[in-house]
Formats: structure tokens, C-alpha cells, sequence
């Protein structure tokens, strides 16, 4: 602690920090259950053909959070996959990515580092259709790279590595990177997917959509169930509460050291001032009209009793025998500080 009873700098550091972490945390908790009551609330629809008339009788002819699955089917053309032969998709994403060791030069460990190089995403219009295609009834599916999960199967994978000769190793080790290889990636929505989707189902003239909600709900394209995809954000939000609480426990243990601290800070000062107070006290009746004589006579110590010790071999006489008794070991005269081998009382004639 610092004089005046504030927290050092660091222990207020320290304070703030845990309490920004503790209030960022419990944000992202809030946000994540406002997320799963809203995926737990969401309206559960069936892709049949009573779906139209459910839209129709819906205010705005719109479901604003709505569930529902089906199986992808391409609206007109497909994607093919460039490396894997019938292979066909939606929508494909290729991606380049760099893989290389980085030394660092705190913990002197050399650390893996990824860096994506180039990705190209292709999309084509698709649906979503009835798993048994039992009915014509389709649900257009708008904006799919703007869902917060969209589900993308790995087709294709190869890992490209770097041909080093010696003077590239020194001059890598020189530099403190060395590079591992190029990974090269291609995923793909593959049409006949089952998908779940979640998000705004409205009828827009004779077409059904599903685009992202206008609530700030997000907007997802799972190859989960919708259970699953509920379970999954229920752990999130348990995993982001266990911080919460974790920190928030820190923060009050932090909170509580720092008023500790201070409490006995004040403690101390207030001791002090006591003291002060009764050495005050004891000045103001020496300084009556025998003050001089008392003040003479009285304890070095405790300036209110008579002095009536003297000590050996320095034979001071400075002490009253109280005090002389609460002197630390081992005794020493408060006057010269040499050791004290013998007390003999003072006797005034």
C-alpha cells in the first residue's frame, strides 16, 4: 500500500484488469444465452406442404426465427470439385495455406504459425427440398456465406513441403523462420447434404426464403441436427459462464486483498494518532506550573511517570520500571543503548 492508504500500481493494474476481463467475459456469456434462448425459441417448421399456408396465416407472411430442414439441391448449375471426379456442390472453397516454425525469442521455442495465403469461395443458388422429395414444396436459401455456422466437407487435401537446401536452413535460422510446406484445401456444401437451417423463412410472391434474421439472431446452415446444433450452443454458453465465474471470484479475491490492506493501513494510522494524541496530552500537563520539574523527572519512555530505574553499568536513570519492563530484549537504555546487566531501583530522599 501507499501512503494515504491507496492501492500501489500494480495492485490497481491488477484490479482493473481483472475487472475489464471479468465484464468482457460476462458480455460474451450474455450474448451466447441470449443466442441460445433464441435458437431454443426459434419455430419449428416442417418442409411440406402445409408449410405455404403456415406462411400465409404468418403476420407479414413471416416466421422471423424460424427452424427447418431439408437436403441441398441445386437450383440451376452445380460446382465440381477440382480435384475430385463427381464431385458436386453449392457452394466450394478453396484455400492455400502456409505453414512455418517461428523462433521465439522469449520462451527460445520454435512455434508452429499458420497464415492463409489465398482462399476463393464459389457459390451457386441452391434449396433446401424434403429428405424423400415427397412433396414440390422448396425453400430458397439467400446469403448462405453470411451464416455464422456453415457446414463445408472437407473433398480434398494435400500438403505441399518446402524444398530447403543448407544455405536456405542458415539463413532460416538466421532469420528465425523456417517454413514447413503449403497446405492446399478444398471444401465443399455438397448437394444431397441434409441441412439444418435457421433464420428468417418468409414468402416472398411464390417463393419460400430463408435469409439471415434482422433481430441480430444468428443465421446458421448446420449439418447438425437442430438438437445437436442446440446442445452445442448451450456448452458454449456453459463454457463462457465457468469464466465468468472464475474471474469474477479472482476479482473478488483481488478486491478483497486490496480492502484488507487497507483496513489495516487505517489501523495503523489511527493507532499512530492515538499516540500522538497522548504524547499531546502528556506535554500539556507538563507544562504546568511544576511542569519543569516533572519534566525533569519524568520517563524518557512515556513522559508521565517518575523515573525510578537506574540501569548498570551505564547508570542512566532515563526510565520508570513499566517501561523498563517493556523494553525489548535483549534491554538496552533507551539513552546510550548499551546493554542493561542490572536494575536498581531509584529511591528520592
Amino acid at each position: 500500500m501507499e501512503g494515504g492508504g491507496r492501492p500501489s500500481a500494480a495492485q490497481a493494474v491488477l484490479l482493473a484488469a481483472s475487472t475489464a476481463i471479468t465484464a468482457l467475459l460476462y458480455s460474451v456469456y450474455r450474448q451466447k444465452a441470449r443466442v441460445a434462448r433464441g435458437l431454443e425459441g426459434a419455430r419449428k417448421v416442417r418442409l411440406d406442404g402445409d408449410l405455404r399456408a403456415v406462411l400465409l396465416e404468418a403476420p407479414g407472411r413471416c416466421v422471423p426465427y424460424a427452424v427447418i430442414e431439408g437436403v441441398v439441391q441445386s437450383v440451376k448449375e452445380t460446382l465440381s470439385s477440382q480435384f475430385v471426379e463427381n464431385c458436386k456442390g453449392v457452394v466450394q472453397r478453396l484455400t492455400l495455406q502456409e505453414h512455418k516454425m517461428v523462433w521465439n525469442r522469449t520462451t527460445h521455442l520454435w512455434n508452429d504459425y499458420e497464415k492463409i495465403i489465398h482462399q476463393r469461395t464459389n457459390t451457386t443458388p441452391f434449396e433446401l427440398v424434403p429428405a424423400g422429395d415427397s412433396a414440390g414444396v422448396t425453400v430458397r436459401v439467400m446469403k448462405p456465406l453470411e451464416a455464422a455456422e456453415l457446414s463445408l466437407e472437407p473433398v480434398y487435401e494435400k500438403f505441399h513441403p518446402s524444398v530447403q537446401s543448407f544455405t536456405d536452413v542458415i539463413g532460416h535460422y538466421i532469420s528465425g523462420e523456417r517454413p514447413k510446406g503449403i497446405q492446399e484445401t478444398e471444401e465443399m456444401l455438397r448437394v444431397g447434404t441434409a441441412l439444418t437451417g435457421v433464420g428468417e423463412l418468409v414468402l416472398d410472391n411464390a417463393t419460400i426464403k430463408l435469409q439471415p434474421p434482422k433481430q441480430g439472431m444468428p443465421y446458421y446452415l448446420s449439418s447438425l441436427d437442430f438438437e445437436s446444433l442446440l446442445q452445442k450452443q448451450e456448452s458454449s454458453v456453459r463454457f463462457w459462464k465457468v469464466l465468468t465465474v472464475l474471474f469474477g471470484f479472482a476479482t473478488c479475491a483481488i478486491l478483497l486483498l486490496v480492502l484488507r490492506k487497507q483496513y489495516r493501513q487505517h489501523r495503523e494510522r489511527r493507532r499512530l494518532r492515538q499516540m500522538q494524541e497522548e504524547f499531546r496530552q502528556a506535554q500539556e500537563r507538563l507544562a504546568g506550573a511544576e511542569g519543569a520539574e516533572i519534566l525533569k523527572n519524568a520517563c524518557v519512555v512515556c513522559l508521565s511517570s517518575t523515573k525510578s530505574c537506574v540501569f548498570l553499568e551505564c547508570g542512566h536513570v532515563c526510565s520508570c520500571h513499566e517501561c523498563y519492563r517493556a523494553l525489548p530484549q535483549p534491554k538496552k537504555c533507551p539513552i546510550c543503548r548499551q546493554g542493561i546487566t542490572r536494575v536498581v531501583p531509584l529511591y528520592n530522599s
